[in-house]
């Protein structure tokens, strides 16, 4: 099927500190171009789709870096505003062993978050257009960005295009300001096609506990948010125990309303980059999911998507098709 994909959200600059340093032994950082909705974009063009990132970036020299680096990726940057104002940016120091990596943000009055819903043209933008992705960041941003997720869901459900919804809450955004999480995601969900998110995400949404354990749990808890919001047909969610910041454990599940899989748990080590496996797996996800494939096939690709992103640095998965389907991990429930 033609069609293009449509992501929506702020692209921010990330600075590491190297080597597993701590901050205060830097006088160095690395920098990269990233964000949620960024990541995903860049996982479905490297693996063949068209995509379009719907945002706005300083017109400075670090706009154009991010700019860039989307190019770069194979993401359609013409729907890209421009304007003065700052980058939103954040700080990783990278964990070690037990020491787990921290996040510091420093995204306040950027211009995307500024931004009001009449600078985007979304109704052009998802004319033709397969799919929809954004996620729980942009609202959690403040007002502003509650009614930038508003405005991008309605002219998706104006233009009769899917939407998929990743939760992705981040506690430090919205505690910044006098949110209130559960009221503005329960009502940005009534509009989803596929969410992104596990029994934790929609027990906050739906304000209620699952007391199943593992896939049980995980069960009740989808069943609970397809009783809640009739539009929804899909639910991706991943199981990750962390033993230590170089070795996860992980395994991907799909609920649909009548069924679900959950692959084997697969042990992940020698990780050089933590963030964005989950952007990758939506984007594995999303991949089979516009092919048209079954449950399995997708927890597998969105699986082996994501753990090729542990071993990915930066934000974003560049891996091709070709190696998705040739990726294999040994005991795990991933395509051969």
């Amino acid at each position: 099927m033609s069609g293009h994909i449509v992501t929506f959200g702020e692209v921010l600059l990330r600075f590491a500190t190297p080597g597993h340093r701590l901050t205060v032994q830097c006088d160095a950082l690395e920098m990269v171009v990233g964000g949620a909705e960024a990541n995903v974009a860049a996982g479905l063009a490297s693996l063949g789709h068209e995509v379009t990132m719907l945002t706005r970036l300083p017109s400075s020299p670090l706009g154009d870096k991010a700019r860039a680096a989307l190019g770069a990726a194979g993401i359609d940057t013409s729907r890209i505003g421009r304007a003065p104002g700052r980058m939103g940016l954040y700080f990783l120091e990278s964990g070690a062993g037990l020491r787990p990596s921290s996040i510091t943000y420093d995204r306040a009055g950027s211009l995307f978050a500024g931004s009001s819903s009449g600078e985007f043209d979304f109704a052009s933008a998802l004319e033709g257009a397969r799919l929809l992705h954004l996620s729980g960041i942009t609202p959690a941003l403040g007002p502003g960005g509650v009614a930038l997720a508003q405005a991008a869901i309605a002219a998706a459900n104006s233009a009769g295009v899917p939407i998929c919804f990743d939760g992705n809450y981040r506690a430090l955004l919205w505690d910044a300001w006098d949110s209130s999480p559960r009221e503005i995601l329960t009502d940005l969900m009534q509009s989803a096609t596929i969410m992104i998110g596990n029994h934790r995400d929609i027990s906050l949404v739906l304000g209620k506990a699952f007391s199943g354990d593992g896939s049980d749990r995980r069960r009740e808890a989808a069943l609970a948010a397809f009783d809640a919001f009739p539009r929804l047909q899909l639910i991706a969610s991943t199981a990750r125990h962390v033993v230590n910041s170089g070795h996860h454990r992980i395994a991907a599940r799909l609920d649909a309303r009548d069924g679900a899989h959950q692959t084997s748990e697969v042990d992940v080590t020698g990780i050089v980059d933590r963030i964005g496996t989950g952007d990758a797996y939506a984007a594995g996800i999303l991949h089979k999911w516009l092919a048209g494939a079954d449950l399995v096939a997708m927890a597998q690709a969105g699986l082996a998507y994501t753990i090729l992103k542990y071993t990915v640095p930066g934000g974003m998965c560049l891996v091709s098709p070709d190696e998705l389907e040739a990726f294999s991990a040994s005991g795990g429930d991933v395509r051969r």
